[in-house]
Formats: structure tokens, sequence, C-alpha cells
């Protein structure tokens, strides 16, 4: 009981000095005007003005003494001593109240999260089968994916209290500022769990300072005081010369394990990994459902819909894209969200804003030709890939865009597959050759132009995927990329390249023959999108009906 109490003091005495201070305020002010009233009627008339004029200038004063000065020396008491300053002593307790019916858009995650609960709550429960507590979970997944979300819903479920941090916090050019801060933070922690009956800590971002460890160089100094950091963190996490308080440290990453100090992935530290991935079909459709709850939006508000034009999207930038709607809504003075409104903030997000860049007519029109060579071949021939949007408004430094999406989340595509998406990125190329006899500088110019997409697949199918023409067999990126002992022969290196070409080529030619096939087709649709300069899923669709063509390998979908 004594323990309890004094590991109470130990976490709260600065509010139960602060209540103390405010109760000594108080009695002394009331003991302070009884004295001064007491002289006052006590005394002679002319004693009685005299007192008079000194409480007049001295209750100013001892307003101004005790409503100014007592919360500077508090604060004053709380930045220096407690480590506001220099890094030792308290860190911010999280307040979380997220109900785990509100964690959506990571089932997976979930069901792992909830074994943790569950060892949490029914602490005594593992104990009595001899088991241990986990010590460590470690959150990996892109960014807002919901990791630190998850974590607060954990923290809610168990009712234990959160001690929340950044991985950047540890960091600092004060030589012993991060040992600092983790001798604070696991302190404070314990502090919280003799209390409560246990405590977690949430570290966002661990990789800003666990990195695997160096030696030597340049700037030795700063890798020991880092090194030292991770040290002093592994040894708290072990609990060394320390009691088991049931304290589960969560900690979430973006990057892989192998940028991590491998002590701190070994059994007894991070003993559970959750992989909070991007949300599926379903999980897309639950989350838009959430935030649509909370925005009056008219009746053609479709969530299924939505959950399949926004492919790969987080939940962080589905929210971004429902706030964004509210916003275009805004500011055309309505209370009520409609698809429109959707569709242009899901263009705002992929996309981004309109640029201000002026084409000149003949830049237009080229460029309608350009993205209807990419839309015409994408609809056509794509065998995954539906042709969602055309545009010829400029965006993110592009003239224009064909925007294409996936039915739903491919992770091993076959070589048909890869094959079209090349057919997709020449047909730039074979349309300004059909309409105009040369080619602009459009399809090339660096990293994400056509031409350096294309060969970058085609270089992938032959040097790691065994698709060459040739039958050359082999991953021949691996010696490139890991710096070993490994190098093709120059006989090799040229059956690459002539691969690489050939698939090049024979895509050109087949798309080629295409467009000249149906050079009308290509006409029309670069006249609409000069007219309109930009075309939607319904109107690109009309259009291919319009001509009777049909995608071959796939039925349309509804958008």
């Amino acid at each position: 009981m004594f323990k309890k109490f004094y590991s109470f003091i130990r976490v709260y005495w600065l509010n139960i000095l602060g209540v103390l201070f405010l109760i000594a305020t108080v009695i002394a002010s009331i003991f302070f005007v009884k004295y001064c009233f007491q002289q006052f009627f006590a005394s002679e008339p002319f004693s009685q003005r005299m007192i008079a004029a000194q409480m007049s200038l001295l209750l100013p004063m001892f307003v101004i003494v005790h409503l100014v000065s007592v919360p500077i020396m508090l604060w004053m008491q709380y930045y220096f001593l407690l480590g506001g300053g220099f890094g030792k002593g308290k860190h911010e307790r999280a307040k979380v109240h997220v109900k785990w019916d509100e964690v959506i858009g990571m089932e997976d995650a979930k069901k792992e999260a909830w074994e943790m609960v569950k060892l949490l709550k029914d602490r005594h429960l593992v104990k009595a089968i001899g088991g241990k507590i986990i010590k460590g979970v470690l959150m990996m997944g892109p960014p807002g994916c919901g990791k630190t979300y998850l974590a607060k819903a954990i923290a809610t479920e168990c009712g234990l209290p959160l001690l929340a941090m950044s991985g950047s916090e540890f960091k600092s050019s004060i030589v012993g500022h991060g040992i600092s801060k983790v001798k604070g933070l696991f302190k404070q922690a314990r502090a919280l769990a003799e209390v409560e009956g246990g405590c977690l800590i949430f570290i966002d971002e661990i990789d800003s300072f666990a990195s695997p460890r160096q030696w030597g160089g340049i700037n030795a100094a700063v890798l020991q005081d880092s090194n030292a950091t991770i040290n002093q963190f592994l040894t708290e996490m072990d609990g060394l010369r320390k009691t088991e308080n049931n304290i589960v440290i969560f900690a979430a990453t973006n990057v892989t394990e192998s940028n991590l100090d491998s002590a701190l992935l070994r059994a007894g530290r991070f003993d559970r990994k959750i992989h909070v991935n991007r949300p599926n079909l379903k999980e897309r459709e639950l989350i838009f459902k959430f935030y649509l709850k909370k925005i009056k939006h008219a009746s053609d508000v479709n969530a299924s819909i939505l959950a399949r034009k926004t492919l790969s999207f987080s939940p962080s930038e589905i929210e971004s894209m429902t706030r964004e709607a509210g916003l275009i809504a805004a500011r055309d003075s309505r209370d009520t969200l409609n698809m429109k409104d959707l569709s242009a903030a899901y263009d705002r997000v992929v996309f981004g804003m309109k640029s201000n860049i002026t084409m000149t007519e003949k830049e237009k029109r080229w460029t309608a030709y350009h993205e209807a060579g990419h839309a015409i071949i994408g609809y056509l021939l794509h065998p995954t890939d539906d042709v969602i949007k055309a545009t010829i408004i400029p965006r993110k430094g592009s003239l224009g865009m064909v925007a294409r999406r996936p039915i739903e989340e491919l992770y091993c595509p076959t070589k048909e597959e890869l094959m079209a998406d090349i057919k997709v990125m020449v047909a730039a190329y074979a349309a300004e050759k059909v309409k105009f006899g040369t080619t602009s500088q459009g399809v090339g110019g660096g990293p994400g132009s056509d031409f350096f997409n294309a060969i970058h697949v085609a270089s992938r199918m032959v040097q790691s995927y065994g698709m060459g023409h040739s039958g050359l067999v082999g991953d021949f990126t691996y010696g490139n990329i890991h710096q070993n002992s490994f190098n093709p022969s120059e006989k090799t290196k040229e059956v690459i390249d002539h691969d690489i070409q050939k698939i090049l080529k024979d895509c050109i030619d087949e798309v080629t023959q295409i467009l000249s096939q149906k050079r009308d087709l290509l006409d029309y649709f670069a006249e609409e999108l000069l007219k309109k300069e930009e075309l939607e899923y319904d109107e690109i669709v009309a259009i291919f009906d319009k001509f009777n063509l049909k995608p071959v390998t796939r039925p349309p979908l509804e958008i």
C-alpha cells in the first residue's frame, strides 16, 4: 500500500503541489483580508484613513503576486526541474478516447492487436499459466494507414495510460539528451504502471533514432551518442535492475525491418509485428461510410463506387478526399455534398491542382492526340485496367494525362499484363506518328515519361522475370543492386539489350497498326478532348460505344 502511495506521489507530485499551493494561497488571502479588516475597524478614524491608503497600494500588489507570479513560478519549475528544457522527467500522457468499433479499414491488424488487448486485460491469467506479457509490438506499414489510431484504440480498450512520443524527440545536438529522454520516459511509465496496473508507451517513427548502430568515421562523436541512446533504450526495455510492471511498448514505422537495429527485433523485445497495410475494396467502402456519416450528403453519393475508384488509397487519403469535397461544396455555398464534389476532390488528391500553364492551339492539338493514343489502347487492350479519365488540362507539370485504374489490387502481374502496360505507354508515341508523321518531346524526358516507364518495365521483364524472346533466364539485376562480385558477360548484356528493344518495337508496331486501322476513332477522341478538355469514365465509354467497340477481356465497370 505504501509503495503504491509512493508511486502515486512520484507521478502526480506536480499536480498535488499545485493544488496545495492554490489552497495555501486562498487561505493566506483570507487571513490577510481578515487581518486588514480587523485592524481597520479597531483603529481610530485617522488611522483608518492611513490603513485604507496602505490597503489601496498593497491589494494590487497582492493580486499581481498571487495571480501572475505563482503560475509563472510553477511553469518555470516544470520547465527546468522536470525536463521541459533539458529532456528529463515528465512526458505527456496522451488523452485517448478511440473506441474499438471506430477502428475500421484494417481488419487483419485488428485481429492481431486484439490478442494484445486480451493479454493486457488478462495479465494474471497469463502469469498463472507461466507465460509472460509481450514487451513490444512493432507496427509497420505505409503512412496514413492508422498505426497511431490503432495504438490509441488499444490503450482505450485496455483502460491503461498511454505515454506517446516521436522518435525524433530522442535526437538532439546536446550530448546525452537521448539517454535522458529514454530514462525519463521509462521512469514515468514504471511509476504509472505501479499506480494504474499497467502502462503503454507509443513511439511514432521509431526509425528516427533506432536505425542500425554504426561506429567510427567523421561523425564518430555523433554516432557514439546515437548508439548510446539505442543501448539505453534496449536496457530499459529489458527491465534490468527493475521490477516487472506490465509495461508494453508500441512502435510505429514506415520503413522495413532492415532499416532498424537488429537488437530491437530479437525475441524478448519487439516480440510481435503487426503489418498495417492499405485497405482493400471492402474496407475502403466501410471507411467511406464512416466519414460520410459525419457529413450531410446527397442521395447520389455511393460509397461502393467511391471505394472502387480509390484503389490503393490509405484511410488518411480517403479522409482528405471527403474533407476536400466538403470544402468544394462550401465554396459553392452548399451544405450538402454530392458525387460531383467527391469526383472533383478525387482529381485534386490524385492529379493535383490545375496548373496556370497556357498552351498554344498547336500544343493543345498535339497533347489531345498524345492522350487519345494512351486512352484508346488502354481501353481496348489492357486486361485489368479501366480508363477512368482523360484530360488535356495541365496538372503537376504535365500538359495532360490519362488515368487508369486496375479493377482491384494486383500483386503478381503476368507477362500479358506487363506487355499491355508497355503498349499503353508507347501508344502516345504511335498516335503522334500516325497523325503528324513525327513525335514530340512529350514521349521522353526522364523519370515518369512514357519511354522511361516503358523501358523500365521491359528491362525488368528481361533481366529479372525471364520474359525475353531469347529465353535468357535469371535475375541479372542482383549484382548491380547488392554490389557483389556477380557481373554478366558482354554477350549476355547484348542479349538483354536486344530483348528489351524487341519488346518495345513489337509493342510499337502492334499499337501503330491498331491506331492506323481506327484512325476515325483517334480523330474523334482527340476532337472531343479539344472540345471538352476533360473526359470522365462515362463519356469515354460513350465514345467507344459510338464506334461499337468493347474491351475484349473484361467487362466495363461502373464508376
